[in-house]
């Protein structure tokens, strides 16, 4: 039982390593010209593969602080309180600090304020402190609640269109919150994905990731607990697809519930099979390189930011390294897409090295 229990806690690593290992995959082509089909975000309504990507660290989070609480006790609330705010706040600085780098090149006036850590900061902090302050069996109320609420002031507070790129309520609070200035800017227009209020639904995908690692930790028969994982996958994916048909689009930019649900199925399916590959079958050495960055997920996510904005700084002649190398390696080399592909691999590559470093010294860095 003791191994099942170990080999568990490595599915989770292999998880979230592999979700780091495609969000490097995703963020750094050689071109956004030439990108495969499904290495690009839908849009805007819909959903492909790299649209998978965000939710399932988020859900694996969830599921990961399953493990951290098990010795929460409601007598020390002040102090985890404390804990999860100062994990919450931390994260989210590294966000904007990320944002920024390096420093010289932006004034802090025209700043991005949101981003992916961001999104994962306020994901975690927000289930946390459910968890904190609900009992367990209200989590799920707690869910369709945030998802149900969420829904509802979409439609009734986004205008004429409210599912709208133009008009959605995300877009409209961001704007008069914190000005187009702090906004992302690739959609064409100031709005930004990784939003305010976009992040309460988010909550909602971190705690579905909590109850499925409850469920493993309270388990004694992996087979029964990876069939339920199936059964209730399947049954979030349908809920999911009912909902995107019934009015309210599967949509990752403004992370909308059917998203949540859609995205939450596939993710305790993909775990099913992970936990049947490690724990069942007892495969795993294939795993090591999404192991070695489920160890160190964030500081190997930083680090992967930070090479690309050094090398878009580096110039040769009127152009960045980046594209320079690109240009004349990896294009010359294996054509358009492919190469753009191949850049993208050695990126995750050089990122490996760093965390590969960090595995084989026991290094975990947690924030």
């Amino acid at each position: 039982m003791e191994s099942n229990k170990t080999n568990r806690l490595l599915a989770l690593d292999i998880f979230r390593g592999m979700t780091i290992f495609f969000m490097i995959v995703v963020n750094t082509p050689g071109s956004w010209s030439h990108v495969y089909a499904p290495l690009l975000h839908a849009k805007w309504h819909g959903c492909t593969p790299t649209d998978l990507v965000f939710p399932f660290f988020l859900f694996i989070v969830g599921v990961s602080m399953a493990y951290s609480f098990r010795k929460f006790n409601p007598d020390d609330r002040g102090a985890w309180i404390k804990k999860v705010l100062r994990r919450t706040f931390l994260i989210f600085i590294i966000g904007i600090a990320l944002n920024w780098f390096p420093f010289y090149h932006k004034n802090i006036a025209d700043l991005r304020i949101f981003g992916v850590l961001q999104r994962i900061a306020l994901g975690f902090g927000g289930a946390a402190l459910i968890v904190i302050f609900l009992r367990k069996k209200f989590i799920p109320y707690a869910i369709a609640l945030i998802l149900l609420f969420y829904w509802g002031i979409l439609l009734l507070f986004g205008g004429d269109d409210p599912l709208s790129l133009e008009g959605n309520l995300v877009r409209n609070i961001d704007l008069k919150l914190f000005g187009e200035k702090h906004l992302y800017g690739g959609y064409g227009m100031p709005f930004d994905p990784e939003g305010l209020l976009s992040s309460l639904p988010s909550i909602g995908t971190a705690l579905i990731g909590y109850l499925v690692g409850q469920m493993i930790i309270n388990s004694n028969a992996l087979v029964e607990t990876i069939k339920k994982l199936v059964l209730y996958g399947l049954l979030f994916i349908a809920l999911g697809v009912v909902w995107n048909f019934a009015g309210f689009p599967i949509n990752k930019p403004i992370w909308s519930s059917s998203y949540v649900l859609f995205t939450g199925g596939l993710a305790m399916c993909f775990l099913a099979l992970l936990l049947t590959i490690t724990d069942l079958w007892s495969s795993h050495r294939w795993a090591l390189p999404f192991k070695v960055f489920g160890l160190n997920p964030l500081i190997s996510y930083v680090m992967s930011g930070v090479i690309v904005k050094i090398i878009l700084r580096i110039k040769i002649g009127d152009e960045a390294l980046y594209s320079w190398i690109y240009k004349n390696i990896f294009q010359t080399t294996f054509g358009d897409k492919f190469g753009s592909l191949t850049f993208a691999l050695c990126m995750v590559a050089t990122v490996y090295i760093f965390a590969y470093l960090l595995y084989r010294n026991d290094k975990v860095i947690k924030v």
